[in-house]
């Protein structure tokens, strides 16, 4: 076992006899859009992002769905559709999985991928100096959870559902052209919770520069409407022990800070004379990126200035 339970990471890593890493992981949630292939589609993307997480390549995956016995067939057949065709998208092959019966649909994989001991990313992998660049705005929590409550515009969602429709598989494949060696995807946690993970993990403190932080624009009008879902207050209440606000920042602000995403973007620690290879990387990919924020020393945990 190369990463277990001792460690914060995304997904179990483990050696083989021939030395190939094998990353494996699993997810599934409860709806977050009412269109069922577009939710099938999301919870793969969402399941499958904990390998590339890991910096690895993913190849096979299993079904984990939760049906409700009174939902019609064809409703179940186009969440698992959605589920196939990304995984088909991210080279996944889709064999068999378990199903059972509940009174709200819940669905996602268990994915097995590889990596190579020289790419494997890790949350402690930061280091003093580097930069911390981010591939997905925030505000998918605060959309999805409005929509669902009838409280936000068609346009919110209509805006959020591509980025969470999005893989991140050229996101790390950006981070790969570079020696960085600390990652981690962005998801329930939020992006201080997940923040956390890394600068504890490493023994570094992590610096954000709030005005350079990526947030859907309708996510910043329902935040002053006070539209987070329950998973965001919880985040905040959790890790703020470990997060220093400055107090210019207003509250609804840094909420979207903690907001929990669905497969939300990379967060990762380039190195600073790397950056150019980086962004010449996601420009290749057509991968967009912000830069957020730099690894510094000091106590571990997240400032946000």
């Amino acid at each position: 076992m190369v990463v277990g339970l001792d460690s914060p990471d995304d997904a179990v890593v483990y050696r083989m006899d021939n030395g190939t890493l094998l990353v494996v992981t699993a997810d599934f949630f409860a709806p977050v859009v009412d269109d069922a292939y577009t939710y099938g589609a999301i919870a793969a993307a969402n399941s499958i992002s904990d390998v590339y997480a890991m910096g690895g390549t993913p190849f096979l995956a299993i079904n984990l769905a939760a049906i409700p016995s009174d939902m019609p067939p064809e409703i179940a057949a186009e969440i698992l559709r959605g589920g196939l065709e990304k995984a088909q998208e991210a080279g996944v092959i889709v064999a068999g999985g378990h199903t059972m019966d509940d009174r709200e649909p819940k669905y996602g994989l268990a994915v097995i991928g590889t990596v190579a001991p020289e790419r494997l990313l890790l949350k402690g992998g930061a280091r003093p100096g580097e930069r911390l660049v981010l591939t997905k705005p925030l505000g998918s929590g605060i959309i999805t959870t409005a929509s669902r409550a009838g409280q936000a515009p068609p346009e919110a969602l209509a805006e959020a559902i591509p980025w969470m429709l999005r893989l991140n598989r050229d996101a790390v494949a950006a981070v790969h052209a570079t020696s960085a060696r600390g990652a981690t995807d962005i998801t329930g946690f939020g992006l201080l919770g997940h923040a956390v993970e890394m600068a504890m993990a490493a023994k570094v403190r992590f610096r954000f520069w709030a005005d350079r932080i990526p947030v859907l624009p309708d996510a910043r009008s329902l935040a002053q409407q006070w539209l987070f879902p329950g998973g965001t207050a919880a985040n905040e209440m959790y890790y703020k022990q470990w997060v220093t606000i400055a107090p210019h920042i207003p509250e609804e602000e840094f909420m979207l800070f903690y907001d929990a995403q669905t497969n939300g973007g990379i967060l990762a620690a380039i190195p600073a004379d790397e950056m150019d290879r980086f962004a010449e990387a996601c420009h290749r990919l057509d991968q967009p990126f912000w830069e957020i924020g730099e690894v510094v020393e000091g106590e571990p945990g997240v400032e946000v200035n």
